[in-house]
């Protein structure tokens, strides 16, 4: 599948539901998250909060429901050829995103200042992805994934001057 043919899967799924897609587009390759390989598809709808509500719970859902689409009508690509899709509508995953890079920035601050081990708050896959991401150019400090299923949870470790 193209990114038209997923910018219309998309479209159509929202259509669904009762809510009025007002502007649907591909973000530019200056993805909120840094990381190479997503495909954003930015969304303005009429109800955001239907999709909002809960901590972006049925976005999340949105999403899941739209890889598992396109895994099932690429089923002969390898794993690497199926593109990874991102659905942010009204600018909440963007925000989000934005939050969890300040918040990696001050837990990284404080490992530095006390010269230890920092635990940051447990968080989804993504989310850990994205300070994984963001703290990876930092050469004085290493991240892990500690932890497992709802507790699983990024550690920053003071790693000292190399």
């Amino acid at each position: 599948m193209n990114n038209n043919e997923i910018l219309n899967l998309i479209k159509e799924l929202i259509e669904k539901t009762g809510v009025s897609v007002k502007e649907i587009s591909i973000m530019s390759d200056d993805t909120p998250t840094g990381g190479e390989g997503i495909v954003w598809f930015q969304v303005e709808v009429g109800e955001p909060h239907l999709y909002l509500a809960r901590g972006g719970e049925a976005l999340s859902a949105l999403n899941h429901m739209v890889r598992k689409i396109v895994e099932t009508r690429m089923p002969d690509s390898k794993e690497d050829e199926i593109p990874e899709i991102m659905i942010d509508i009204n600018g909440f995953q963007k925000k989000r995103v934005d939050n969890l890079r300040a918040v990696a920035h001050m837990m990284a601050e404080r490992a530095r200042y006390f010269k230890s081990n920092i635990e940051v708050d447990p968080m989804p896959a993504f989310e850990r992805r994205i300070v994984h991401e963001f703290l990876s150019g930092a050469p004085d400090l290493k991240t892990e994934s500690e932890g497992t299923g709802a507790s699983r949870r990024v550690v920053i470790k003071y790693i000292g001057s190399v």
